[in-house]
């Protein structure tokens, strides 16, 4: 059987590993102003920090419709006997209940997983369906693997800053200003699909995320070392690299993938949030 594995574009994958596991992206849309753009194609994150700086305001985010799933599901039913979707927390955002009702057009040949997560955290998932695909494992084993595996993903990040969080309403001005003066950088998780405020983190960025690589490593002791995600919204170069290290030197995964946010992700975290996203056991 050909099972078509695709997502929406809030996986975050990157271009590398969306060709090499041959994942169909469907893009949510990003809105500056009047002008909408499609997530991952024709949108950048510095596009989006220039929006924010010159206009105070943070980009709209839209779903895929109904229509446009079924279009896209149509496509790739041509080609494919099955696809299976992922789509972003269905606690985040209507995309799920989109692509649910698309689906129902097909006749079981959709099968439509709500990731409970966002960004690689969904991506995690995606990629297990793919390497399940290809030891032939059918949609339906597929789907009920994957689903057991959501609760065990690690999906978290440390922003810099909590302006975006703030200004998206996921954050008071009160905490705003307290993580100011106080230089704290808390850990944003998500659990059952939605995101929290765990621990804070005191001192700059770089020795935020020391402690933050620190603590996933004491918490999570067992893990599936096939793949960890760096994934970060445009960080620089030096703390992208210094992350890398220590995750290197306190894990032992396979594979370490970093990629940058996608438009939706990045319109909603701001510049320089950074998470380590893997599966736990």
């Amino acid at each position: 059987m050909k099972i078509k594995i695709t997502s929406d574009s809030t996986c975050d994958l990157g271009e590398e590993l969306i060709k090499r596991y041959d994942v169909g992206i469907i893009p949510l849309s990003v809105i500056l102003g009047e002008k909408v753009y499609s997530d991952g194609i024709d949108i950048t994150p510095q596009q989006i920090f220039e929006y924010v700086a010159n206009t105070g305001v943070l980009p709209k985010t839209a779903a895929c419709t109904e229509e446009a799933y079924a279009e896209n599901f149509e496509r790739y039913l041509k080609e494919n006997d099955a696809v299976i979707h992922f789509n972003i927390s269905s606690k985040a955002s209507v995309t799920n209940s989109n692509a649910v009702a698309a689906a129902k057009r097909f006749g079981g040949r959709v099968k439509v997983v709500d990731s409970l997560a966002l960004s690689t955290g969904q991506g995690l998932l995606v990629l297990k369906a793919c390497d399940l695909a290809d030891e032939g494992k059918s949609p339906d084993e597929i789907v009920a693997e994957v689903e057991a595996l959501r609760p065990k993903v690690n999906t978290s990040f440390v922003p810099d800053s909590l302006e975006y969080l703030h200004k998206g309403g996921r954050c008071s001005l009160a905490a705003l200003m307290g993580a100011k003066v106080l230089k704290l950088h808390p850990m944003i998780e998500m659990k059952d699909g939605q995101l929290y405020a765990s621990k804070k983190y005191m001192g700059n960025l770089t020795r935020s995320l020391k402690n933050y690589i620190s603590d996933l490593a004491a918490e999570y002791p067992r893990y599936d070392r096939t793949r960890c995600f760096i994934t970060h919204s445009c960080c620089e170069k030096e703390v992208v690299d210094m992350v890398r290290g220590l995750v290197e030197s306190l894990f032992s995964f396979d594979e370490i993938h970093e990629t940058v946010a996608g438009g939706v992700i990045t319109g909603h975290c701001g510049k320089n949030t950074l998470g380590v996203l893997f599966i736990a056991q």
